[in-house]
């Protein structure tokens, strides 16, 4: 695979002066938050996006016609989408393959309501903070505060396990098979997770409120480190397997099925014409993925003429001026943000003496980013921003290829007038 230029520049450079622009770009340097601690961090600030989604502002990429959300009465009962209609079936696979040589096997198969799985989460249930983001959109989707039952407890349910090495799901989608949305996971994902760490779990709730409809309920399935085509909504179908071979419906038309959300960059609209002497904020959010987030960078550049994409090799790359942008600190009062009644101390990620993040931003999470553009002469820019993960390796990097997840780095241009 060739490997872009951009793999090679340097995370950050000096001021975008250097580069005749006249101007200066308003950094986390210059506000003394470099390498600072996360209760240093200033706090996200007024009038920012929330730092978590409503339930009915979360972007929607729901599968299947009609949509199983748009059902309603009888229709909606009788697909098992009520919170007294629904069942979660766990059984062992029984299908016969040439290339599995020992049949998976329970102890009992399961019949699992939605009281009994509350019942269970009275002893069980985790909670944390999660962005939703599909393998082939570029931006996030939302961010909730997701509580459930790690689906290890469940399982264990079923007694026994014998030659378990995957676990296949899926969820109703109007009883046509060609609608069914499948996804699996290996054992040792769903069982073998240490503790204080992130498992795959059943959802029911999100940000203290039952589980819509639209957004998956009345139960989800929810893996914190991949993209949402893993997280299948209105599950009802659980198979334990012998077969090494992943079943998700996204393995189709070169999709990684085993892909982690990527830290990346986006940014927010910006004005396409800005009065001249005026100063130019500019925003966007950061998902930590599974490398985690050390930064977010920008680069401002003057535009001449036509204006086109640049491509990966393109040799303006390699003079690109990066400058560091300032991160948004953990919320400053927890109880404005979390539901009633729940504490970060019960929060994954969070120390349980202290309640404070473990780290920041957390893991799989989103933050807010931002950064202030001083002193722009008249003309026309491309503005551009991307992350650095915690290894150093700036976006698009690790891996340039949309089938893991589009991340590619945005571009916003505008005009000072």
């Amino acid at each position: 695979m060739k490997i872009p230029r951009r793999q090679f520049l340097a995370s950050a450079a000096a001021g975008l002066a250097s580069a005749g622009l006249g101007t200066r770009l308003v950094t986390a340097a210059d506000q003394k938050t470099v390498g600072a601690t996360p209760g240093e961090r200033p706090p996200p600030p007024a009038g920012s996006q929330p730092f978590l989604t409503p339930a009915g502002d979360f972007e929607d990429v729901s599968r299947g016609t009609p949509k199983p959300w748009s059902l309603q009465g009888e229709a909606l009962a009788q697909a098992g989408l009520t919170p007294e209609t629904w069942r979660l079936e766990v059984t062992a696979d029984d299908a016969t393959l040439d290339y599995v040589k020992e049949k998976t096997s329970i102890s009992r198969p399961l019949s699992l309501d939605l009281p009994a799985l509350h019942a269970l989460g009275k002893k069980h249930a985790v909670r944390y903070i999660k962005a939703m983001q599909c393998l082939n959109i570029p931006g996030p989707l939302g961010q909730g505060l997701w509580e459930g039952v790690p689906l290890r407890d469940v399982l264990r349910l079923t007694g026994k396990m014998m030659n378990v090495r995957r676990i296949y799901y899926w969820g109703f989608h109007n009883g046509d098979p060609k609608q069914i949305f499948r996804s699996s996971l290996s054992y040792s994902q769903v069982m073998e997770t240490p503790p204080e760490e992130l498992p795959v779990f059943l959802a029911y709730r999100l940000n203290g409120e039952d589980l819509t409809l639209k957004r998956g309920g009345p139960v989800r399935m929810v893996v914190p480190w991949a993209h949402g085509f893993k997280s299948v909504k209105w599950l009802q179908r659980i198979v334990l397997t012998n077969d090494y071979k992943a079943n998700d419906t996204y393995a189709e038309k070169n999709n990684d099925p085993e892909s982690h959300l990527k830290t990346a960059a986006y940014l927010n609209d910006v004005a396409k014409q800005v009065p001249s002497g005026q100063a130019v904020m500019i925003t966007g959010r950061a998902i930590a993925g599974w490398s985690g987030l050390r930064r977010v960078e920008a680069w401002l550049r003057p535009v001449n003429g036509e204006v086109a994409d640049l491509d990966d090799d393109d040799p303006v790359w390699d003079s690109a001026q990066w400058q560091e942008c300032q991160l948004d600190g953990p919320p400053g009062n927890w109880n404005s943000v979390l539901p009633k009644g729940i504490s970060t101390k019960d929060v994954l990620g969070f120390d349980r003496q202290t309640g404070q993040p473990r780290s920041w931003p957390l893991r799989y999470s989103m933050v807010g980013w931002s950064a202030k553009l001083n002193g722009l002469a008249r003309g026309r820019y491309e503005l551009r921003a991307r992350a650095v993960d915690l290894n150093g390796i700036a976006q698009p990097e690790p891996r340039s290829m949309l089938k893991t997840g589009r991340n590619g780095i945005q571009v916003r241009r505008f005009a000072v007038v």
